[in-house]
């Protein structure tokens, strides 16, 4: 007789479901008998406009280099994000993505008695990485379809060691101010690490979002976490980043696998953080997409979640799978959010401008059937 594997797993675990990514295109493609050339994938808030030049220089450059382990400190990478913030080197630990910052995190601060608090309709990974260590999840009711600071701070009790906050968040797209980020860390008991997921922020511009880098040093329970898969456009490199007091950066160091950022993401990120002008060309291209996509649904008479990502959620009014399911067979890829308890909703992660007519475009066909 085999051993039910599953029954031996930590009870945290048990009760987990798989990380459901976005479809990709070959699966698509197979699944449908679909041209790959003919699918458009606004599934996984992927920036549209391709790498940047200068990071596919970076990398070609890089490639004699492919037996060597890299740099297992990231000393290059770290040394242009300290100087890009005004922080130290001590400050900042590197991620195989900002997911794995958010691993780290649960690794070194939490275990079976203790909990997380975060909101409803937040990142997939907050339960995922609480529950596989065998801490608790202290889920938040959403307001508005974003976080309700007040009632996060009335959840945290004396076995709370990490509470998560995204702004904006995904994959309802809303987001906090200055204000109240302020009034919520300056509450926080001292013993509770505030993780602040800006994986997002650099689609916003001017003074639309707080940033987070600007509270560290009166904050030293606060960690920033921040990605280069969206607005950098290094989402297949898997390269993400927190800034925090160096004691906390210490403790994450201790967990980190060795080597967790490959040599090829590392000498991309230095390039994509110097090319301002890339970035500029994301947010750009970010908001009139967004603008595109709002028109489109407004013609429609659908209602949406306003956001300050890359993605835009759209409101149905009604089950959103047979809507999912009808645009997958025209061959356009969007995400579904029933997991995250919005099952009337569609996310759809903004493309380029013929990506988001050919979406509406297939929308506007499946509705009218």
């Amino acid at each position: 007789m085999s051993c039910d594997f599953l029954a031996l797993a930590q009870p945290g675990v048990q009760k987990l479901s798989p990380y459901v990514p976005g479809k990709p295109v070959e699966a698509l493609a197979r699944e449908l008998d679909l041209d790959p050339a003919s699918i458009v994938k606004l599934a996984s808030n992927e920036n549209p406009l391709g790498p940047s030049p200068r990071v596919l220089d970076a990398i070609r450059a890089a490639l004699p280099e492919l037996t060597r382990y890299p740099d297992g400190n990231g000393y290059r990478l770290k040394r242009a994000l300290a100087d890009r913030y005004g922080l130290e080197l001590e400050q900042i630990t590197l991620g195989n993505g900002s997911n794995d910052i958010l691993e780290l995190v649960a690794r070194a601060y939490l275990a079976p008695g203790l909990n997380a608090v975060f909101s409803a309709h937040a990142f997939a990974v907050y339960p995922i990485a609480t529950q596989a260590v065998g801490a608790s999840c202290n889920v938040v009711p959403a307001r508005d379809w974003g976080h309700d600071l007040p009632a996060m701070l009335k959840a945290i009790d004396a076995n709370t060691r990490v509470v998560f906050l995204a702004n904006p968040n995904n994959p309802t797209g809303t987001w906090f101010g200055a204000d109240a980020l302020a009034e919520f860390l300056a509450a926080v008991p001292d013993h509770v690490l505030v993780v602040l997921d800006e994986a997002y922020i650099e689609y916003a511009s001017g003074n639309e979002l707080p940033d987070g880098l600007g509270f560290l040093a009166r904050h030293p329970n606060l960690l920033v976490s921040r990605t280069f898969s969206k607005a950098y456009g290094l989402a297949a490199l898997r390269v993400g980043y927190a800034l925090s007091s160096p004691r906390i950066a210490d403790v994450l160091n201790r967990v980190r696998q060795p080597f967790n950022v490959n040599s090829l993401a590392l000498s991309a990120a230095c390039a994509a953080l110097e090319d301002q002008a890339y970035l500029a060309r994301s947010r750009a291209q970010n908001d009139a997409g967004m603008a595109q996509l709002e028109a489109g649904c407004r013609e429609l008479g659908l209602s949406w979640i306003p956001s300050r990502g890359n993605f835009i959620a759209i409101d149905f009014g009604r089950d959103a799978a047979p809507i999912d399911q009808a645009l997958l067979r025209a061959g356009v890829i969007v995400r579904p959010v029933a997991g995250y308890g919005m099952p009337t909703f569609l996310r759809v992660s903004i493309g380029t401008e013929a990506e988001n007519v050919r979406f509406l475009d297939a929308l506007r066909q499946v509705l009218a059937t």
